[in-house]
């Protein structure tokens, strides 16, 4: 997730999500710099029980779909504490810091895909070998791959992945005298984003008062290059950011969004993002599946019913997350055991059917079933199907240790400068760049 978000989310928001988050990287530390949270269990901290500390960013769904309370109940000498924050470009670097003092660190950390890399090339001796504990069949083999060292370390468990699709305001777009079935737009825009891209100028046209096409160019961007195959590095770890063919693509689409009128011009996951959710300010966002929670929960009440899903331009993965128990936790048996239990088919189902975070345990997939109020919410769009379709053809890619602070200085840098300053998209590419060199060391 996220959204992450994940978001991340992971990105999601990643999250979205992704995203997708800044309580969390102190085992009872609090930070709060972005507006996040901690999450206390009913248990609290009672006398004679083992707290154990769950840093996350973005909705991991854990605690929305009972999961902590189901735990606690198994094990009434366990109470669980969730230390969340939003974004994972903050959370990130505080873990980063806090491994490498080897202390501060929750007992279970939260990884987003953008960083898994990073973790399993810099950073393995500071978590523990979940291989040893765990049935790695469990898991689809890419995902154990992402998280495994040369040596075979296993760092993290998969919680989730994140299809592609496309989250729309159905009620806006039939104002706007669009097509609604979700059917038939995915039809219009299949194979380019470009076409997605051509019905958001349709809908400018006669946009209702006050609303844009799309929440912002990064979001589309994102979306775009989940489904390349080619992204921030070749097949042999070099970093190929500014010669890659899907990077290109990607940004020459989000850029026909960051020059137009169609973008609300929002930041995913700041406020004002949220407050686009609750106002219905846009009536299109790039949706893995990790969003799908998300936007549940941000938009409210207001949103049922008129938000709908629909198959993506292109089969993708935006997001997905592990979960590692760092070595210099104080409760590693403990924490051990409830990462086991948390990433196991049967909990990610039910997650799933919270807010459907797509499970990266193919054991979980034949009994998908999202929760009622979540269908209902999204105009009965049959999401389990959209999500899996999604799934069996989405590339495979290579993922580098910067693949995480290069998205954001190309999204939050690079497409921003366009988007909000007025910037061009030769001036937005150079700024990018600029902050790459920086997070490379060059």
């Amino acid at each position: 997730m996220r959204t992450s978000t994940r978001r991340s989310h992971r990105l999601m928001a990643l999250a979205a999500v992704a995203a997708l988050t800044t309580g969390l990287l102190a085992g009872c530390a609090s930070d709060s710099d972005d507006g996040s949270s901690n999450s206390n269990d009913s248990g609290g901290n009672a006398k004679g029980k083992t707290t154990l500390t769950i840093g996350t960013f973005g909705v991991f769904g854990y605690k929305q779909a009972g999961l902590y309370d189901d735990y606690m109940k198994q094990h009434p000498d366990i109470t669980i504490k969730e230390n969340v924050t939003t974004r994972t470009d903050v959370y990130w670097p505080k873990v980063l810091t806090r491994l490498q003092a080897g202390s501060g660190t929750d007992d279970i950390q939260a990884i987003e895909v953008g960083n898994i890399t990073e973790a399993v090339q810099t950073q393995a001796q500071k978590f523990v070998d979940l291989g040893k504990d765990v049935d790695k069949s469990q898991w689809l083999d890419w995902k154990n791959a992402q998280a495994t060292t040369k040596d075979g370390k296993l760092i993290g468990l998969g919680t989730d992945i994140g299809p592609m699709a496309i989250c729309y305001r159905k009620d806006l777009f039939k104002k706007a005298g669009l097509e609604t079935d979700r059917t038939k737009l995915a039809e219009q825009w299949k194979g380019d984003w470009a076409k997605y891209v051509d019905l958001g100028e349709q809908y400018m046209k006669k946009a209702p008062s006050g609303t844009k096409f799309v929440d912002s160019a990064s979001s589309v961007y994102n979306a775009a290059l989940g489904g390349e195959s080619q992204t921030y590095y070749d097949k042999d770890g070099n970093v190929v950011w500014d010669k890659s063919a899907g990077v290109k693509k990607s940004w020459n689409v989000a850029m026909s969004v960051a020059t137009s009128n169609m973008s609300a011009k929002l930041k995913q996951f700041d406020k004002p993002w949220d407050q686009g959710f609750a106002n219905a300010s846009f009536a299109t966002v790039a949706c893995p599946a990790w969003m799908i929670g998300y936007i549940e929960q941000k938009s409210g009440d207001s949103g049922k019913g008129n938000w709908d899903v629909a198959a993506a331009p292109t089969a993708a993965n935006w997001g997905g997350s592990f979960i590692g128990v760092p070595t210099a936790g104080k409760h590693q048996k403990e924490a051990v055991a409830l990462a086991k239990w948390l990433t196991a088919p049967e909990q990610q189902a039910k997650v799933f059917a919270k807010q459907a975070s797509f499970p990266s345990t193919p054991a979980a997939y034949s009994s998908l079933k999202p929760a009622t109020e979540t269908t209902s919410y999204f105009s009965d769009a049959p999401i389990t199907q959209i999500f899996s379709d999604s799934a069996k053809t989405i590339p495979s890619q290579f993922h580098g240790a910067k693949d995480q602070p290069i998205g954001t200085a190309i999204t939050d840098v690079g497409i921003l400068q366009v988007e909000q300053k007025g910037k061009t998209p030769a001036q937005g590419w150079d700024a990018a760049g600029k902050e790459i060199k920086d997070v490379l060391g060059q």
